[in-house]
């Protein structure tokens, strides 16, 4: 369980990224966020696991302050929360095997872990994280021969293979094909569904929220202003959220084509 307890976060120029959020967000849900650009969304995703220090308020990730951790206990948390980003964050010129095996730095010594020394338990676990995904024939391929999917797919096996509870993803999609997109999606659907792995997604397509979400989280000017199933996201709530109903616009623009 994921919890916001009265979250603010202002930013040293003095823009408010986030307003006094309260949030639960219980296990094995799949969350998107959606909202304009500046919206708040990224803030609060990456104040989960702390890429970004808050300024008012707590959040815990299963019972345990991430907001008061120390730096060894961080780390703990860490363990247990993927990250997957819109560049991929990948090494280019490393292999397949190494990016997804990088999963599982957080589990050794400074010493092993430039060594690479990893087990074979671990190489197991990156063989069966690749399968999940599709790319297991691609395991000693260099990652910068990989088309965009691909890579992102494989920034998904390296979560799997660091066994992480939660899995955040911030913008994901952003800079991949309409197709590419959701087959990224119904990656993390599938995941969320079959191991019960929770997903917060950082999106601006509102119809992909809407087909792969169980839960629907909106923010505008650093405030949650919806927070209900893709069901109850109707035109009146996009309203709300963007100023104008964008999803029946979609569909006047593609009945006028």
């Amino acid at each position: 369980m994921i919890s916001f307890e009265h979250v603010s976060k202002t930013y040293p120029n003095g823009v408010k990224g986030l307003k006094d959020i309260n949030l639960t967000i219980g296990d094995g849900e799949f969350v998107s966020i959606i909202g304009l650009s500046g919206a708040g969304k990224s803030t609060l995703l990456r104040a989960v696991n702390r890429l970004i220090d808050i300024t008012e308020g707590e959040i815990t990730v299963n019972g345990v302050s991430v907001t008061k951790a120390g730096k060894k206990q961080l780390r703990e948390i860490r363990r247990h929360i993927g990250m997957i980003s819109q560049n991929f964050n990948l090494v280019k010129r490393s292999t397949v095997q190494k990016n997804v095996l990088s999963g599982r730095l957080g589990y050794y010594s400074t010493i092993k872990s430039i060594l690479g020394l990893f087990s074979k338990e671990d190489y197991e676990r990156t063989r069966e994280a690749l399968e999940s995904v599709g790319l297991l024939d691609r395991l000693h391929t260099r990652s910068d021969e990989l088309s965009g999917g691909q890579q992102q797919r494989v920034s998904i096996a390296r979560t799997l293979v660091q066994q992480a509870d939660v899995i955040l993803a911030d913008e994901p999609v952003a800079s991949l094909d309409p197709i590419t997109s959701r087959k990224i999606l119904s990656d993390l659907q599938k995941i969320n569904r079959e191991m019960g792995k929770t997903i917060l997604v950082n999106i601006h397509s509102v119809e992909m929220a809407k087909a792969f979400s169980t839960r629907i989280i909106a923010m505008k000017s650093g405030e949650v202003v919806f927070d209900g199933t893709p069901e109850e996201l109707d035109g009146e709530a996009l309203t709300r959220i963007y100023g104008r109903n964008i999803l029946e616009e979609k569909e006047e623009e593609a009945d006028e084509t």
